[in-house]
């Protein structure tokens, strides 16, 4: 019932935000307009018509990316400043979304300060929605108008522990109204209480579980019409998220230990591809006159291929400049005892393989250019885990290098922004690639894009 409720909330929610920012957007071209505000020389602005098309992302895509930031969760914690920082990174995010209308449709805002004061005046309506609906909000539970009355069931230790572990929040929002201890298949009990009560919910908190004894309960939650929450933390785990999925209509506890698909991979892998083709057109002079130098600097082919391991470990094949002699391969044994990485990689410092050219094209990352062809093909994304070659992910002595393979390999990550090559103990590159896996969000990414600019230009770690 909670959840339910919670996911109506946010519709809600969601719906009313898009109305604030498309009606401030509205307002603030209205102001400025009639000449009640203004911040430049020009007496007056185009009418509303030359505007309106900005509504077209602002309103649909501005509480999408909030929700993305996490802004609707948790609104009975939050600070003024978390609801700040996460709306000023969403607005990045849609600044972005409008650069990118503006210049693939060649559409304009004929007045910049109509931009200016949106900027200024979205975030204080929103945040005053905000204040003024969690205001209402805690107004309203303290004095028992709403909220959930639930029965916990269980173990006693376990009971008290399970609600113990209840946030500020929670315990405004639901009230226990009765515990019921249960330690055989007698649900008289359990059954009496739910009536006597009237509760929608019943929380059981087992910690030795008892099949049987959870079975019946189950089952007299469902004859009597109410949710029966089952606490599953009696399977311990370390890093995977527990979820629930049917599978061939059997329920099934899902472990995770990557992000679940969402709206938030699904905006990545669109940005990524949209990003990989603009690349690869507007890059185009560049990458043919590095071919050619390529081709007049060494004898040889222009690109590198070379099969990597690609997400849980599956082959494809990854283009690169070449910057090696042709024969680089085979000369590879010959400079084992010169490796500088601990584990299975393989790096050697002044590689007597490397062209003249091809040392500027690793020092300035560019020999990297052509793995946008693998971005847009799926098999790389723009931020994730470097892949490696196929025989150095056979030789991973840990089990735990592998979960590296968990995500899509991708063109940057924290290790290229981290030093890159100073980085030598390869414990220590998994340790960042897992770091990264198990805090992914668009907005870790937006920062490693960002971080990863003035480390390419000033070939920070770069050998």
């Amino acid at each position: 019932m909670l959840a339910r409720k919670q996911e109506i909330n946010l519709q809600l929610n969601e719906l009313v935000d898009a109305v604030i920012l498309g009606a401030t957007y509205w307002l603030c071209h209205w102001l400025r307009f009639r000449g009640i505000l203004s911040l430049d020389s020009s007496p007056e602005i185009p009418e509303w018509k030359y505007f309106w098309w900005a509504l077209a992302p602002i309103v649909p895509l501005g509480p999408f990316l909030l929700e993305l930031q996490g802004y609707y969760q948790y609104p009975l914690e939050k600070t003024i400043w978390r609801s700040i920082t996460q709306i000023a990174r969403a607005g990045i995010w849609l600044t972005v979304i409008l650069a990118a209308t503006m210049f693939l449709l060649k559409y304009e805002l004929p007045s910049r300060s109509v931009i200016i004061f949106f900027v200024l005046a979205a975030p204080a309506a929103l945040i005053l929605k905000e204040r003024i609906v969690v205001s209402i909000y805690k107004r309203t539970l303290r004095n028992g108008a709403i909220g959930e009355r639930i029965l916990i069931v269980g173990e006693p230790a376990k009971m008290a522990e399970v609600e113990s572990s209840f946030t500020r929040s929670q315990r405004l929002e639901i009230t226990v109204v009765g515990r019921v201890p249960l330690a055989t298949d007698d649900m008289a009990p359990l059954v009496n209480a739910v009536h006597e009560h009237s509760v929608g919910r019943v929380l059981l908190a087992f910690s030795n579980i008892e099949l049987k004894v959870v079975q019946k309960a189950i089952e007299a939650c469902e004859l009597e019409g109410v949710e029966a929450w089952l606490c599953a933390d009696f399977i311990r785990t370390s890093i995977a998220r527990p979820t629930y999925e049917l599978f061939a209509s059997r329920p099934m506890l899902v472990f995770r230990t990557t992000p679940d698909i969402s709206w938030a991979l699904l905006v990545k892998s669109a940005f990524d591809r949209a990003s990989a083709f603009l690349g690869l057109v507007l890059l185009s002079p560049l990458l043919l006159l590095i071919a050619a130098i390529i081709k007049l600097t060494s004898p040889g082919p222009a690109f590198f291929k070379q099969k990597r391991a690609g997400r849980h470990g599956r082959p494809f094949t990854m283009y690169k400049f070449r910057s090696m002699n042709t024969n680089a391969e085979m000369q590879r044994a010959e400079l084992i005892a010169f490796n500088v990485m601990s584990g299975p990689v393989f790096k050697v410092d002044a590689d007597p393989r490397v062209t003249g050219f091809g040392r500027w094209l690793r020092k300035t990352s560019i020999d990297e250019l052509p793995q946008l062809l693998n971005v847009f093909f799926g098999d790389m994304s723009l931020v994730g885990p470097r892949p490696l070659p196929v025989y150095e992910v056979e030789k991973f002595e840990s089990a735990s290098h592998r979960r590296r393979l968990s995500m899509r390999p991708g063109l940057t990550c924290l290790w290229q922004v981290q030093g890159r090559n100073q980085v030598t103990n390869f414990s220590e590159w998994v340790r960042l690639d897992l770091e990264y896996i198990d805090n992914w969000s668009l907005a870790l990414d937006f920062w490693i894009l960002l971080r990863t600019i003035p480390a390419v230009i000033f070939g920070f770690g770069a050998k």
